[in-house]
């Protein structure tokens, strides 16, 4: 084969003498090198949309010949026809794609161009690897490949017995037909004759095919540059070059193709995956791998193990729920805060120094009624399931994963993966090797590695501080818009106000702060993600499983901060630092603590998770399925409307979705935080998982639908593991223990409760001479001296005094008068006590059953 080196290539000036009526000149396609760069297309064997053979076959997937198999497509948009003309911006961009399409035809790919039926300045160069292509690159990439038929005897299922019921819920093997197992080998070219080859033309599936020919397209140069190669489809389509690259779907997905070789792939996928009347049917795990490859597969059967997982966390997240709410009318402590001769009569303190006024216990009633609900004996059951649950969840998926693994040969894949294009074009640096003392390129030296990481460590750790920031002003917010709504809301305790009833000023106060810390948080987001992978393209890392596991670990940090950081405030910092009201603790001077409610914190958090998870769920929806729907109606209108002729497989193809790179990231990243919300506070809210349920049944098929129907076509990579998620998910589940343990202890009012009921006739305790929680809240609120106010205080709270000389707060403190006034009685250590040996007992019980 002749060469032309990169001086000669990069020496030869386009003419810029084209035709003036803009038509293409004819070259031959099959020639080796193109000589000159006289015109962009004379290096295609290219058809005007009146001389092409297109007839009307909308699925067709091969070249004009019908032979030659379409595995790639490249599009751009023919400078000469453009309106709008930049004629030494258009020669240079010439002048790249002609390098690139001629290096890549040096290379053995075949190019074939033709021009849209719709849009005649786009131009789609199909690309096709000739079986010497696939079978050299198949080599290089160390591509495992059948060697013979498996004639083992598969183990039969623990389940047969249920062959009758788990059917119902099978996909139909007539439909889609299992596929056939193989004992494989990494390719080589010189033992072909042991492969298993019946037929050259399916040996490699389309899968195969379009991995091998990105895997040319991505390490391809175009330019040369004061001795730094320019390479890789990829730069090429974010500098304009090309608009779009990109496999084909085998088929439409409504109905199956025309071409009887066609295996409709799509369309089966679409009718028995992601139509919504299949949403109880098992998901057809290897024809996804087959079809999307294997990375995309070992997403979707996580995604659908931990949801099935879900299903018994629900079922026992319900039913804890259910437990509260049908005793909820048993809720002694919520009568009394409800009873208008006990909660009627006792006069509270004010929550803050302005225009907070003393108020009567039982305008909580209704919040202490549904506190009744989630801080209950069943709660604490369930968070101790959810710590057993986790741990089985996990070990059960290594054992699935290490099984898709084994049936889907991607065992040794590690010792497979290749470099990254860009971190071999930055390998510059020669050193010697320590084990195998031998010469090796690598980007940069130790001292420059230390740099980089250096400074990314600092820019994760700045945006993490930034999102801290962001917090605490949302703490501001809360304090000093707890007064607003203090002075706003009515003060009239009557019960038969709607506003008054279920409106209270620390609702209000959670509920419009949990909005603003959500929208926070998607702008937040959306700032990152850029940020992130610019951190991560600076670090370099070495294999495309390096990066992503580096994006992760960056992507999630920041997410755990931004989502969970209020979460954590709520349930472990607000009412815990308040003081008490003739002492209270000021943020920044200024800012008196919130407090919780006289029941709690927990119906707040509750609350909060609610919104979020909520929220964050809808606003996914929108993003991914209303958007990309939108978008491609939109542009098929543009792009259409104009013409009733049949558009082939490529341009159907080139008007849906990009899903991007790290398209399957978002995903994982958005089921990890899920995860971490049903996990981290399922203490407060045991429905979580049952909405997680929900959403990932929703999930799993919108996901498979807007792949299906919206999305090009991805291409098909290889993955061993979920990669970074699994630790993850492990620090999360130990994690879940902790914070869980403590929500108990410290946010709900639980050990208190126990403590007061298992200590009758002690007289720290009460009065009280049998188990029963009659007289706990009046033994939870201490009493206050109004005398007693600070001067700051004093001075807004004169007018509100009237006949009021003592008030009641919630704390565990000697009253006014007594040798110890205002400081921590016995009962309050003996509870504080209990608390940490709860969580001391919680988890090491956990930890016992889980390890």
């Amino acid at each position: 084969m002749q060469m032309m080196t990169w001086d000669v290539l990069l020496e030869m000036e386009p003419e810029e003498d084209d035709d003036e009526d803009g038509d293409i000149v004819l070259g031959n396609l099959e020639q080796t090198i193109v000589p000159t760069f006289g015109n962009l297309e004379s290096q295609h064997n290219f058809r005007t949309p009146e001389t092409a053979e297109f007839n009307g076959k909308s699925d067709a997937l091969y070249f004009n010949d019908g032979q030659r198999r379409i595995d790639f497509v490249l599009v751009y948009e023919d400078e000469r026809r453009k309106e709008t003309n930049k004629k030494g911006s258009n020669v240079k961009q010439r002048r790249k794609r002609q390098a690139y399409e001629s290096n890549l035809i040096c290379d053995g790919l075949k190019l074939e161009a033709t021009r849209s039926v719709v849009d005649d300045k786009l131009v789609f160069v199909k690309v096709h690897a000739p079986w010497e292509v696939l079978c050299t690159y198949a080599e290089i990439m160390h591509i495992k490949l059948p060697l013979k038929p498996n004639d083992l005897k598969t183990r039969s299922s623990a389940f047969s017995n249920f062959n009758w019921f788990t059917k119902f819920f099978q996909v139909d093997e007539n439909i889609i037909k299992p596929e056939q197992e193989f004992f494989t080998a990494p390719f080589e070219k010189n033992r072909m004759n042991d492969f298993y080859i019946q037929d050259r033309d399916t040996f490699f599936n389309p899968a195969t095919r379009s991995r091998i020919v990105y895997f040319i397209l991505s390490r391809v140069s175009y330019e040369v540059k004061d001795n730094v190669k320019k390479f890789g489809i990829n730069r090429l389509v974010n500098s304009g070059i090309y608009k779009a690259a990109f496999p084909l779907h085998d088929c439409h997905f409504s109905w199956p193709s025309q071409d009887v070789s066609c295996p409709n792939e799509r369309y089966l996928l679409y009718r028995e995956w992601a139509h919504p009347r299949s949403f109880y049917k098992k998901q057809p795990l290897d024809l996804i791998r087959k079809y999307y490859g294997e990375k995309i597969g070992i997403y979707f059967a996580w995604l659908g193990y931990y949801t099935k997982m879900l299903l018994l966390a629900a079922v026992v997240g319900v039913a804890c729920f259910l437990y509260g709410y049908i005793n909820q009318d048993n809720c002694t402590w919520s009568k009394e805060v409800c009873d208008p001769r006990i909660g009627g009569e006792i006069i509270m303190c004010p929550q803050c120094d302005k225009g907070c006024p003393f108020w009567r216990l039982n305008i909580t009633c209704e919040s202490s009624k549904k506190l009744c609900i989630f801080d209950s004996f069943g709660t604490l059951v369930f968070a101790v399931f959810m710590g057993i649950w986790v741990t089985l969840f996990l070990e059960f998926w290594k054992r699935r994963q290490a099984e898709l693994e084994y049936e889907w040969d991607t065992v040794e894949l590690q010792q497979e993966e290749q470099p990254r294009p860009e971190y071999e074009a930055r390998c510059t640096h020669v050193v010697i090797n320590e084990i195998t003392q031998e010469e090796e390129r690598i980007p940069f030296t130790a001292f420059g590695k230390c740099i980089r990481m250096t400074v990314c460590a600092s820019a994760v750790l700045f945006w993490v501080l930034l999102i801290i920031a962001s917090v605490i002003g949302i703490i501001v917010y809360r304090l000093s818009v707890f007064i607003v709504f203090y002075a706003k809301l009515p003060k009239a305790s009557n019960t038969t106000d709607p506003i008054q009833k279920y409106l209270t000023p620390q609702t209000a106060t959670t509920i419009t702060a949990s909005i603003i810390s959500f929208i926070i948080i998607v702008i937040l987001n959306m700032m990152y993600e850029k940020v992130a992978i610019m951190i991560t393209n600076f670090e370099l890392p070495r294999t495309q499983t390096d990066y992503e596991n580096s994006l992760t670990m960056k992507m999630f940090l920041f997410q755990f901060v931004n989502y969970y950081s209020s979460c954590f405030y709520i349930a472990f910092f607000k009412g815990k630092f308040v003081g008490y009201p003739g002492d209270p603790v000021y943020w920044l001077g200024k800012y008196r603590n919130e407090e919780c409610d006289p029941g709690g914190c927990l119906f707040e958090l509750t609350t909060q998770l609610t919104i979020i998870m909520g929220g964050k769920s809808i606003w996914n929806n929108i993003l991914e399925v209303v958007f990309p729907w939108v978008m491609n109606i939109c542009r098929l209108y543009f792009t259409a409307s104009s013409t009733e002729k049949k558009t082939p497989r490529w341009e159907q193809d080139y008007h849906l979705q990009l899903m991007g790179k790290l398209g399957l990231f978002y995903e994982y990243l958005e089921m990890i935080i899920q995860f971490g919300f049903v996990t981290l506070f399922v203490a407060s809210f045991p429905l979580a998982p049952l909405l997680a349920l929900v959403n990932n049944i929703l999930e799993i098929r919108v996901d498979a639908w807007k792949m299906t129907t919206q999305y090009r076509r991805m291409v098909p990579e290889k993955a061993q593991d979920i990669g970074a998620w699994q630790p993850i998910m492990q620090g999360i589940a130990i994690l879940a223990v902790v914070t869980n343990a403590m929500i108990i202890a410290f946010t709900s009012d639980m050990i208190p409760r126990l403590v007061y009921y298992w200590s009758f006739s002690v007289p720290p305790y009460g009065n009280h001479t049998d188990y029963t929680m009659k007289g706990y809240i009046n033994n939870t609120l201490s009493i206050f001296n109004t005398s007693d106010f600070t001067e700051r205080s004093r001075e807004n709270l004169d007018s509100d005094l009237g006949d009021h000389t003592t008030c009641r707060y919630r704390d565990f403190r000697y009253p006014p008068g007594h040798p110890q006034q205002y400081k921590h009685n016995i009962y309050y250590w003996h509870v504080i006590a209990a608390k940490l040996a709860f969580i001391i007992v919680m988890e090491y019980c956990s930890f016992l059953l889980t390890f």
